[in-house]
């Protein structure tokens, strides 16, 4: 019988930033000692202050439960030296023709690479950001080997192994897992971070070991089927909105029980944005042009996505006078969130911004980091009411709980003066029979 592996008493995690930090922070709650190391000095002072470097649910109180195990550092060799297991998450920014760059982990890899070189024990380095299926296995491999004067799969492990997570939930997410993957240089390392889950996981999530080449290409894959489904939910409510009394929820619920298909991302609405999905889409399409191949339904997939701004913004303007003022509720890719990566809504404002149309938005929590694009070209409401009391037209895009929620009291007379466009059918009951004119994304007419 083989021994059991205990998992690693302390762990280094590389990068502090929307990943690396609520990461770092959950490591440290179930009882692991961690050593957080960024360039960014005011990240590492938040932390060693027991704060939240960056905005992310429940990040500040995880922080605080952890906080005896939980320290960071500028100096990235040092946390690496001291550490039994280093988890590299920085930045691997979409190059243009699709891929991955690895300008912020190869620098980031010279000082592990360091680091292993001085250590006696035996040191093992986990790829968690994203990268291109043969980049772990090949210039990060020969980076770390070049630094260290080691060899990986005997002096050093290194594994590839990302997080399945969203924006929002990063915490939650981490702990609580459907699927691991660990892409292993040997069994030996697999088996330390397969220990390493098993003691941090809340749940039992399946934990599925590989060769490398392989994890990576699961992470792409995941990624894309679920932006496939999601926009085939969207292609549903296309259909759903031209044939009378067809409804996009009856259809996706119906089927969604199909356990072939299920029911989680089959909700026909807006567009897919945010950092991880449109660029493993697109990814994954380089990686087949690479081959010599074609990646079509992602390629079709991205395509579609791209066309829901247009689509929502027609249907906007189909309803617009001449000196409409358009509403915009929702900013952020996702709910729980400040990220505008690819966010629907801030597309559509600059859609509708680009034709002359005035533009009034609110979002919870991204109207900052939307103001940084939009500038004083849109007009920023105090409140989600606000939003809707200063424009003629009004569009939900992004389905914060708030939204669902407003009532049509608060909009007093105004009510019956506003179209609502509601692309995820969250509007109360009370503000839809009260406005003047209500349209849901996805339904026929009666």
């Amino acid at each position: 019988m083989a021994a059991r592996v205990s998992a690693p008493r302390k762990v280094a995690v590389i990068g502090l930033g929307k990943l690396g930090a609520p990461m770092a922070a959950a490591v440290a709650s179930r009882g692991i000692q961690v050593i957080g190391a960024d360039l960014d000095s005011s990240k590492v002072e938040a932390i060693n202050r027991g704060e939240a470097p960056v905005r992310e649910t429940n990040l500040a109180e995880t922080i605080r439960a952890g906080h005896s195990r939980l320290r960071a550092t500028t100096d990235i060799r040092q946390a690496a030296l001291e550490a039994e297991v280093v988890f590299i998450i920085v930045p691997t920014p979409s190059e243009p023709d699709g891929g991955f760059s690895l300008r912020h982990v190869l620098p980031a890899l010279d000082e592990v690479g360091k680091a292993i070189g001085a250590a006696a024990e035996r040191r093992v380095v986990v790829i968690t950001c994203t990268v291109m299926p043969g980049h772990t296995g090949g210039p990060i491999r020969e980076r770390l080997e070049a630094a260290s004067g080691k060899k990986a799969g005997t002096d050093f492990g290194l594994c590839y192994s990302p997080e399945f997570i969203a924006l929002g939930s990063v915490i939650h997410d981490f702990l609580n897992p459907d699927l691991i993957l660990v892409g292993e240089s040997d069994p030996r390392t697999g088996g330390l971070l397969e220990a390493f889950y098993r003691k941090v996981c809340e749940n039992k999530p399946v934990i599925a070991r590989m060769n490398i080449v392989n994890a990576e290409l699961s992470k792409l894959s995941v990624n894309t089927f679920v932006t496939t489904k999601i926009t085939f939910a969207n292609m549903l409510a296309h259909l759903c909105e031209k044939t009378p009394g067809a409804d996009v929820d009856v259809v996706t619920r119906a089927i969604g029980h199909d356990t072939r298909i299920g029911h989680k991302y089959l909700k026909g609405a807006a567009g897919y944005g945010g950092p991880c999905f449109p660029r493993d889409n697109l990814a994954l399409g380089r990686l087949a042009r690479d081959r010599g191949l074609t990646a079509a339904l992602a390629e079709a997939t991205d395509r579609a996505n791209r066309g829901e701004v247009n689509r929502l913004k027609e249907i906007v303007r189909a309803h617009c006078r001449p000196g409409t003022r358009v509403g915009i509720l929702g900013l952020a890719y996702k709910p729980d969130t400040e990220v505008i990566e690819e966010s629907q809504g801030v597309m559509l404002a600059e859609a509708l911004l680009a034709e002359g149309i005035a533009v009034v938005v609110y979002d919870p929590m991204a109207q900052e980091p939307a103001r940084v694009v939009l500038g004083d070209r849109a007009a920023y409401a105090r409140s989600a009411i606000d939003c809707l009391r200063e424009s003629q037209v009004a569009v939900l895009v992004t389905p914060w709980q708030e939204f669902g929620v407003l009532r049509a009291a608060e909009l007093g007379v105004h009510a019956q003066k506003l179209t609502l466009i509601d692309a995820w059918r969250l509007a109360s009951p009370d503000l839809r029979a009260a406005v003047g004119s209500y349209i849901a994304i996805g339904v026929g007419s009666t």
